[in-house]
């Protein structure tokens, strides 16, 4: 494998808080990674400055070997950088096709009309949404607007898929199916880390773990060590649980 991501001491201040304090990882190509960390350790703020949604402070981010830092998402997107949100930010007043078709339109190659439309197809039948696509987007249910969602991401033809907490708020039964579709995104070669808090999803689809507390980095490492880490316990549990 070979190195698609660097973080070089990256750090987010808002004010007097340092959200995120100089934390460093890579990702190599095919990794599903879990970030995981306590409500408020700064892990969606990663995720914001990889995609471009804030700047960093400081520090590096590097995509391919080249600095991303700073680039606006429009730009980072098509570099093959994707993501969800913890909330779905559907269109509700257009079609489930509709939602997709308007991905395409900014994504790595920009496809337009009939061929829009069938790219939409296909990226909706990986998911599990086959013969929905006319249907309205605000009629789907949760865990079929998180395949929507999903669809939309890829249809950016990411590179790197960063999942904010995706899997939440599912059953037990639309969780399988949820893990199910992370599973085969890996399959097909997509590097993905997922911002999330199912631990049995974590440790279903993640071979490595990276743990943050009040904006640093605690832990990272085989998904089964970390977890057991004392320190990681402790921010999870507290003091009394190590």
């Amino acid at each position: 494998m070979s190195e698609l991501l660097a973080l070089d001491g990256l750090t987010k201040r808002f004010g007097g808080l340092t959200a995120v304090n100089a934390v460093s990882f890579s990702l190599e190509r095919g990794e599903v990674v879990g970030l995981l960390g306590p409500n408020g350790s700064g892990k969606t703020t990663v995720l914001n400055m990889i995609s471009g949604f804030l700047p960093p402070t400081g520090g590096r981010i590097a995509l391919n070997g080249e600095a991303i830092s700073g680039l606006r998402p429009n730009r980072i997107a098509r570099k093959g950088v994707a993501r969800t949100f913890q909330l779905v930010r559907a269109l509700p007043s257009l079609t489930v096709a509709e939602n997709v078709v308007t991905a395409l339109a900014f994504g790595r190659r920009t496809l337009w009309g009939k061929a829009a439309h069938e790219a939409a197809h296909a990226h909706l039948a990986a998911v599990g949404l086959a013969g929905r696509a006319d249907q309205p987007a605000g009629a789907l249910t949760y865990i079929d607007q998180k395949r929507m969602e999903l669809a939309r991401a890829l249809a950016a033809e990411p590179e790197l898929l960063l999942l904010d907490e995706w899997l939440a708020g599912l059953n037990p039964t639309e969780l399988r199916i949820g893990i199910d579709l992370i599973l085969s995104l890996k399959e097909r070669g997509i590097t993905v880390l997922l911002v999330e808090h199912v631990m049995d999803a974590i440790r279903a689809l993640c071979g490595r773990a990276i743990v943050m507390n009040a904006g640093r980095k605690i832990a990272d490492g085989p998904t089964a060590e970390t977890l057991r880490d004392p320190e990681v316990v402790r921010a999870y549990l507290g003091d009394g649980h190590a």
